[in-house]
């Protein structure tokens, strides 16, 4: 089943090209559309709405063409915008319940929807206090709310972190993947934050200046390498451990990379080798016992999204590492 498809789709203004023949097919689950501030994100979230005409091409929401069946697929899909929209003086309760209600629900389906909606974005407890003295995160679940109380069958995230901490992005990209997990209901999340992606999606779509650069599951991205991550301890004996496994290894023929890789977090701390076979876990088990030292771990090493970016000079727009 496709949930979205594009073909050729392209979008054009006076001075800019937002969209330039961007042809995809998006199926179920969570799929995050990656790319940085400009590259044609939200653009192509308007026109999948039915609210942005195309210059060319043509694309598809739940096999309804957008250029004509527009109010079908509004009906049908949810949608979180990036900005703040939200009225100050109403209550989430409200406000949602008018959402519901333009979706078309009859009033009691509507109080009853916004309750359990609120309940399962953490507002429960706060929805009938004003919208105005929320923090940036209970507004963030405010339109996540909205986007999802009339039970659509897909929804269109816009950057739903932005503003957010560390501990409030962790908490959305958990509902977030709930919102598939637990009711069936499709995602689109736009994004310029990798790592997030990275946690989040099934698939991840890369476009940069309108243009698609990469399309595939998030699994071919982190795909495992050959390569072995190992971190040990220092001792009186070796201040520096790492240094000492290093050469003792590289003595022996083992092939070493760099450690020092830039964003990635323990850079300078951790050894990368190659693995050539079950050989190689025997041989530095062996060499960390001899020098004394300690094996905090040592592990087969995923790719993170912003890494297999990092050396194609189209994608340093992107290089946004992991946290």
């Amino acid at each position: 089943m496709t949930v979205i498809a594009t073909e050729s789709l392209s979008k054009r203004f006076p001075r800019v090209t937002a969209l330039d023949r961007l042809s995809m097919d998006i199926g179920p689950g969570v799929t995050g559309l990656v790319g940085a501030n400009g590259a044609g994100k939200s653009t192509l979230i308007k026109i999948l709405l039915g609210l942005s005409p195309a210059t060319e091409g043509r694309a598809e929401v739940l096999g309804l063409d957008v250029a004509t069946k527009g109010g079908e697929i509004r009906e049908r899909v949810g949608y979180m915008p990036e900005h703040d929209c939200l009225p100050p003086d109403v209550s989430a309760t409200e406000f949602v319940v008018h959402m519901a209600r333009m979706s078309g629900l009859p009033p009691a389906a509507a109080r009853e929807r916004t309750a359990d909606t609120l309940r399962h974005v953490g507002l429960y407890e706060e929805r009938y206090r004003p919208i105005g003295g929320y923090s940036t995160g209970m507004k963030q679940r405010v339109k996540l709310a909205q986007a999802l109380v009339h039970d659509p069958d897909v929804v269109f995230l816009d950057e739903p972190t932005n503003g957010l901490d560390p501990v409030g992005r962790d908490e959305m990209l958990g509902l977030i993947r709930r919102v598939h997990t637990d009711f069936g209901i499709s995602v689109l999340v736009t994004s310029h934050l990798l790592g997030e992606l990275e946690r989040t999606c099934d698939h991840v779509v890369v476009i940069d200046g309108g243009k698609l650069l990469r399309s595939s599951s998030t699994s071919d991205y982190t795909q495992t390498m050959g390569t072995i991550a190992v971190e040990v301890t220092d001792t009186d004996t070796h201040p520096d451990g790492t240094k000492a496994v290093r050469e003792a290894l590289g003595a022996r023929g083992i092939t070493l990379h760099q450690s020092e890789e830039e964003g990635l977090p323990g850079a300078g701390h951790i050894l990368l080798l190659e693995a050539t076979g079950e050989e190689t876990y025997d041989l530095v088990r062996d060499t960390v016992a001899e020098l004394g030292l300690g094996l905090v771990r040592m592990e087969q090493r995923r790719h993170h999204i912003s890494e297999v970016f990092k050396d194609n000079p189209a994608h340093k727009a992107e290089e946004v590492p992991a946290r």
